[in-house]
């Protein structure tokens, strides 16, 4: 949905500004203000790994996005089940 890019964007620049600037506290806050617009975090950590080439620390950043995701969403990140395969 172009509206909701569109938004997460805005989110990102009012939370993060520049690429090279973002940490994991303002990657937080990016992702709670997406959850306080109505927006699938996990549209936000989507954003994020999008646009991982661009982060000064895209390792932690991606890292942090995904727990926050995990934290506080239902439905977790798409792979949280990595990993599950190895359990019998």
């Amino acid at each position: 949905m172009q509206f909701g890019k569109d938004a997460i964007e805005a989110i990102w620049r009012r939370q993060c500004g520049a690429w090279e600037w973002s940490d994991v506290a303002c990657v937080q806050s990016f992702l709670v203000e997406c959850l306080q617009h109505n927006l699938d975090p996990q549209d936000g950590l989507n954003w994020i790994i999008e646009h991982r080439t661009q982060l000064s620390d895209a390792d932690a950043v991606v890292d942090a996005a995904l727990r926050w995701v995990n934290e506080h969403t239902s439905t977790g990140s798409p792979v949280s089940g990595i990993g599950a395969e190895q359990q019998e």
